[in-house]
C-alpha cells in the first residue's frame, strides 16, 4: 500500500474558504500531499442552485481522478449539502469526508441554552441542516443567520475593512441580542474572520467551526484503509477557475505561503 499511501488528498472548496480546512489538515497531517481547487469563478455557492453545484463538484472530482487522490474533502458546507451524496455514489473509491455545522458540540457548549448560527443562505435552508437541528438541538434554541456579502469580501482578501466590519456587526448584533452564548462559523471562509469576530463578541460567547474535526475525520479514514502518508509531503498545489493571479496575491494573506497556482478550467 506503499505506492497508494503516497498519493495525495484532493481538498475542494467554492472559493478560498477551504483553505481554513486546508490549514488544519496540514497542522494535523504534516506528511500527508494536497491537492487544492477553487472554482472562484462561480463563487459564491450560496445562492446557486444544488444541480450547478452538483455538476461543478463532479467536474473537480473528475480532475482529482486524474490526479490519482486517495481521498477528497469537500471543504465547503453547501457544496457538502449539495454533492456530498453524489460524489459518495459516483466515486465510491475515495473516503470522502464533507462539512457541517457544528450543531452538535454547540448544542453541548451553551450555558444559555441558545445557540448562533452564522452561515450562507444555501447552507441554511438545506434539508441536512433542518436533520442536525432536529437530531442535536431539540433542546436549545437556534437561532440562525444568512451572511451574504462575506464570502465575497473573504474572497478579495477583505478580513478588517470598514464595509466588512459593519457587516459582520449587523449579522452578529441579533445573535447577541437572542442571548446566544455560543456562536458556530457554518461556513468555511469565516473562521478567517475570527479575530474580528472575537472583538466583536463578549469573551464569555464561544465560536466553534468545524476545520480540526473534519482534519481528525480525514486521519481516521486513512488509517482505516492502510493510507497514511510516510511522508515526506510535496509542495500544495493549487488550482482555480478565476485568474490565478488573484489567488497568488491572497495565498499569502490566507496561506503559510505562495505556491504554484493553475488555471481549472472545466
Amino acid at each position: 500500500m506503499a505506492d497508494a499511501a503516497a498519493a495525495p488528498v484532493g481538498v475542494f472548496d467554492s472559493g478560498v474558504g477551504g483553505l481554513s480546512v486546508l490549514a488544519e489538515i496540514a497542522r494535523l497531517l504534516p506528511d500527508e500531499s494536497l491537492l487544492y481547487v477553487a472554482d472562484c469563478g462561480n463563487i459564491p455557492y450560496g445562492e446557486k442552485s444544488p444541480e450547478f453545484i452538483r455538476q461543478r463538484c463532479r467536474s473537480v472530482a473528475e480532475f482529482f481522478q486524474e490526479q490519482g487522490v486517495k481521498a477528497v474533502v469537500l471543504a465547503c458546507n453547501t457544496a457538502t449539502v449539495a454533492a456530498a451524496a453524489d460524489l459518495r455514489e459516483r466515486f465510491a473509491q475515495w473516503p470522502l469526508v464533507g462539512m457541517e455545522p457544528a450543531v452538535k458540540p454547540a448544542a453541548a457548549a451553551t450555558r444559555s441554552g441558545v445557540v448562533g448560527v452564522l452561515a450562507t443562505t444555501g447552507t441554511l435552508q438545506s434539508a441536512k441542516f433542518a436533520a442536525l437541528l432536529d437530531r442535536f438541538a431539540s433542546d436549545v434554541r437556534v437561532v440562525t443567520q444568512p451572511c451574504p456579502g462575506l464570502v465575497e469580501l473573504i474572497e478579495a482578501g477583505d478580513l478588517n475593512s470598514p464595509v466588512l466590519q459593519r457587516l459582520l456587526q449587523g449579522y452578529v448584533e441579533p445573535l447577541l441580542a437572542a442571548g446566544c452564548d455560543t456562536i458556530i462559523l457554518g461556513c468555511t471562509h469565516y473562521p478567517f474572520l475570527r479575530p474580528l469576530l472575537s472583538r466583536m463578541v463578549p469573551a464569555s460567547v464561544a465560536i466553534i467551526d468545524t476545520g480540526a474535526a473534519v482534519a481528525r475525520q480525514l486521519q481516521r479514514l486513512l488509517a482505516e484503509r492502510n493510507l497514511l502518508a510516510s511522508g515526506p509531503a510535496r509542495p500544495t498545489q493549487f488550482w482555480t477557475s478565476a485568474d490565478p493571479d488573484h489567488l497568488r496575491n491572497i495565498l499569502p494573506l490566507l496561506w503559510k505561503k505562495s505556491d504554484a497556482v493553475q488555471s481549472f478550467t472545466r
